[in-house]
């Protein structure tokens, strides 16, 4: 059974032309050893305008993440299902998710910004969590349904979720508090933390209080911040893991991750 974790945060360059291959792997001319993989590029085709070549691509190329998408994100069937590419693409031809895929397209028609820090922090996490390997990170759409997708080896981005706080369609949906967190700024603090909770999940062999969730998130949320030197994550319990992290210097970022008594962060 595939491992997959489901994640919600609380919350065109449009492509024309028959047999037209996008190029997946391209973060808009961006070079190195780590690049996103613009999946959204591939999906917005398809969506928009039905290109076979462009859902052919999706099912080779992105396998795995097309999988994901279709079964677990949108659950609208089985990708063997001999319907389902209709029934994916008849999902998207509403007016208002079709305005979406264009927004999405024009907003994040460069993510070097998004790049370049995501590869900063994943090697920051290496260097101080030695046994954490870097996913396969890639960029998708996925109608509002979730943020942050991580699963075995890959972590998906959905761009639909982080078009700003303003944006028209949010305040349908969402409150302002909700809103705050829906903008370009989260994204890669968002997939830091969900993939840095898929390797440090809440234990499953016991119920846990609220306090030992809040200052689970609270450990996860400042190591965060150190892998993005910066502090996008305040709270009381970041304060509290903070505070205890100065005082016990010879802790490891592994061995905070693992400590699940938490009695010991907070009287520590």
């Amino acid at each position: 059974m595939r491992k997959v974790y489901l994640i919600l945060f609380t919350i065109m360059l449009f492509c024309f032309g028959c047999e037209l291959r996008l190029k997946p792997n391209s973060a808009d001319g961006q070079s190195g050893d780590f690049t996103i993989e613009r999946y959204d590029r591939i999906e917005s085709l398809y969506l928009s305008t039905g290109d076979y070549s462009a859902l052919q691509q999706m099912n080779t190329s992105y396998p795995a993440q097309t999988r994901m998408l279709i079964e677990d994100v949108l659950k609208l069937g089985h990708v063997n299902d001999p319907e389902i590419n209709t029934k994916f693409l008849n999902f998207f031809q509403d007016t208002t998710l079709q305005t979406l895929i264009s927004d999405v397209q024009h907003q994040f028609a460069n993510i070097d910004d998004l790049n370049d820090n995501l590869q900063m922090c994943f090697m920051n996490i290496v260097r101080l969590l030695p046994s954490a390997k870097v996913p396969k990170v890639y960029t998708q759409i996925s109608s509002l349904d979730q943020s942050i997708i991580v699963g075995d080896g890959f972590l998906g981005i959905s761009l639909d979720k982080y078009l700003g706080a303003d944006y028209p369609l949010y305040k349908k949906y969402y409150n302002d508090h909700q809103r705050m967190v829906m903008v370009r700024e989260m994204i890669v603090p968002d997939a830091v933390g969900f993939y840095l909770l898929s390797m440090y999940p809440f234990p499953s062999d016991r119920e846990m209080t609220q306090l030992e969730r809040d200052m689970h998130i609270g450990k996860i949320q400042w190591i965060v911040n150190q892998v993005m030197e910066q502090k996008v994550f305040k709270s009381k319990y970041v304060n509290t893991v903070a505070r205890y992290m100065k005082n016990h210097s010879g802790v490891t970022f592994d061995q905070l991750l693992r400590t699940y008594d938490h009695r010991k962060i907070i009287f520590g």
